[in-house]
């Protein structure tokens, strides 16, 4: 059985621009484009500084992009806990991301008391083929 949100998309992007407003310096490039039981969607509006010679994203956005995904499936899960943190986040990019969004869907693999573990996948906005894979284990402050 899928777990349930406690948090809609709207919750947690306030929360995350009232405790971690430096996710929108260089402009609002980040959007949580659906939350649903066990899962979310996070897009990356790409724009200049997240491009690499040859205006291709980087893997330094492409990683920037599966954390941040990350934690949001996992705040949508157990509710505004600032203080959950990445513990691992191992990525394997696959193939150069043609230009426009980048939709990172993450799903969570387990939830438990002190551990949560994500997978997630980076496609295109019009593109089923993915350009990156990754898994994250998040620490959860005990409740």
């Amino acid at each position: 059985m899928k777990m349930q949100p406690v948090m809609n998309a709207q919750e947690v992007m306030d929360m995350l621009d009232r405790e971690f407003p430096q996710i929108h310096a260089g402009g609002r490039v980040y959007a949580i484009d659906s939350i649903s039981p066990g899962q979310t969607v996070v897009r990356l509006s790409a724009n200049e500084l997240h491009l690499r010679p040859g205006g291709t994203i980087s893997g330094p956005a492409m990683m920037a992009l599966a954390d941040l995904a990350a934690y949001v499936v996992i705040l949508a899960h157990i509710g505004p806990v600032a203080l959950a943190v990445t513990t691992s986040l191992n990525i394997n990019f696959l193939r150069k991301p043609g230009q426009g969004d980048l939709l990172c869907t993450c799903r969570l693999l387990k939830l438990g008391k002190r551990l949560a573990v994500v997978e997630c996948s980076l496609a295109g906005k019009d593109d089923d083929d993915l350009v990156a894979h990754a898994t994250a284990t998040y620490s959860v402050p005990p409740r």
